[in-house]
């Protein structure tokens, strides 16, 4: 997103990021929103039903008396609320064992599931719905609502159609590969935000300041987890006292309380407010300027599934093949420097940045060290690296030249016989074929 002063400095609002994760992995917002349009949709019909004149039943789908209206509303409501609390009880249940199997960091993916969350608004606008007519049942001049009972048969009508879809989704998402999918579509996304493929960035030769700091602004609230920094608003506040802010944990990292986040380069002390109410804090890691946490996840998955009590490496070779995807994405990528200026062109932040060797080993390093005894790990991760190295830029080689001798050396020590040691340094894209 182009910032402030444009191909220069990213614009990550990171307030309005907190507030769109917190949106996004809540069960409840978009069933709040079906709840509300529901009640607004009750009321819209019985104001029809009023102005078509109550009970005319050449007007009316439903054309029975009070009592019928009544018990047919209040059975509607009633058997929907237990239904859903149902559903959502044996929904957490499964969403949980899928956590326990895979990885507890994938239950986001879930949360932030739209399908789910329309179901469940589904349910939640039935019962509200339902319940908005029956007060309307048996009022002066309207006997019987009938255009807005009929919309309660619509609605509980809609709900089994979603029950049906949520079985069937929530089924699919709990297999291993929906899973990796979701968290490597996220990733796939993260990349493409974060390390555009045409990148401009005229600071990245700039160095940062050596000399100590003259302030060290550190976090002034609860610990958490640093999601992210809005560049462009820092680059503002630093212009405007004529300074260089240095960021001192990179995006991902723990911040405990007091530790040092910023520090400030310059002759003239900032506020720290200025500085800390563009610093994005919050309780876990997140995709937003975080591509690393997407291939965290992937690997966490794949060395759960390579654990003795699981013993499953042929989900952990699916777990390679989209980290394997990732990092040829971000191979020829020119990966993000940190050094930002104004439009002077003096360099007024630095922010640390995870380097293509912190990817690949991140990658790598602890699936080789889990998976190297299942024959498929090694044959896939050397295909993985193999076509790594016709991918990327010459100065980017060292660090997978570096994780195949190391690929060699662990198969060394673990295959004793000569034909097994040449199976598992055979490359092959599918493991064991």
């Amino acid at each position: 997103m182009a910032g402030r002063y444009p191909n220069r400095v990213p614009d990550h609002d990171v307030r309005l990021a907190r507030l769109r994760e917190w949106l996004n992995t809540g069960l409840w917002f978009l069933p709040m929103v079906w709840a509300f349009a529901s009640m607004a949709a009750a009321l819209a019909l019985v104001a029809v039903d009023r102005r078509l004149g109550g009970d005319d039943p050449s007007w009316l789908v439903f054309g029975r008396g009070v009592d019928s209206a009544r018990q047919v509303l209040a059975v509607i409501s009633g058997s929907t609320i237990a239904f859903t609390g149902t559903v959502f009880s044996i929904t957490i249940v499964a969403l949980q064992l899928a956590s326990t199997q895979f990885s507890p960091r994938v239950l986001r993916t879930f949360l932030r599931d739209r399908a789910t969350q329309h179901c469940f608004g589904t349910f939640v606008a039935t019962a509200l719905y339902s319940l908005m007519v029956l007060r309307e049942v048996g009022t002066p001049g309207l006997e019987v609502p009938g255009l807005a009972i009929s919309g309660a048969f619509v609605l509980i009508v809609g709900s089994v159609f979603a029950f049906v879809f949520l079985v069937h989704h929530v089924a699919q998402s709990v297999r291993a590969v929906s899973i990796i999918d979701a968290v490597a579509s996220e990733t796939r996304a993260s990349v493409e935000a974060n390390h555009p493929a045409a990148a401009a960035d005229p600071f990245a030769g700039a160095a940062a300041p050596a000399a100590p700091p003259r302030q060290v602004i550190g976090l002034d609230h609860g610990p958490g987890v640093l999601l992210g920094v809005d560049e462009d608003n820092l680059v503002a506040v630093a212009r405007r006292h004529d300074c260089v802010l240095q960021v001192v944990p990179t995006v991902g990292d723990f911040v405990p309380t007091g530790a040092p986040v910023v520090r400030v380069h310059g002759y003239t002390d900032v506020p720290p407010g200025a500085v800390l109410d563009h610093v994005g804090i919050g309780p876990e890691r997140t995709l937003y300027q975080d591509t690393a946490f997407g291939i965290r996840q992937l690997v966490d998955m794949a060395e759960k599934a390579l654990s003795p009590a699981v013993n499953d490496p042929t989900t952990a070779v699916q777990c390679l093949d989209r980290i394997h995807d990732i990092l040829r994405r971000l191979a020829p990528r020119p990966l993000a420097s940190g050094r930002y200026g104004d439009e002077d062109g003096r360099l007024r932040l630095v922010v640390p940045q995870a380097s293509w060797d912190d990817y690949v080993h991140l990658g790598f390093d602890e699936i080789r060290h889990f998976g190297i005894g299942s024959i498929q790990v090694p044959r896939r991760m050397r295909a993985a690296l193999d076509d790594l190295l016709t991918v990327v830029p010459p100065d980017r080689r060292a660090v997978v030249e570096s994780q195949l001798a190391a690929l060699d050396r662990a198969v060394d020590r673990t295959y004793a016989e000569p034909d097994e040691r040449a199976r598992a340094m055979a490359s092959d894209l599918q493991g064991i074929r």
